[in-house]
């Protein structure tokens, strides 16, 4: 079963950790995580700023609550 939801691989996650049986392998798991979510953190505001720059965004105020 592959998800793929909002940018994550779970079955190659799910694999990372059958092989992080130690303490270094671990860490490097966690590692790689927080990198992959702060890259698509980045990602994400990058395409807000493209769209703000081009006018398409509504501001705050306006969004339904």
């Amino acid at each position: 079963m592959g998800k793929t939801e909002a940018g994550f691989d779970y079955d190659r996650y799910h694999r990372l950790l059958a092989e992080a049986v130690d303490g270094p392998k671990r860490l490097a798991l966690i590692n790689l995580l927080i990198e992959e979510k702060a890259r698509q953190k980045l990602s994400e505001q990058a395409v807000r700023e493209q769209v703000a720059g081009l006018g398409l965004a509504k501001p705050k105020s306006d969004l339904p609550r």
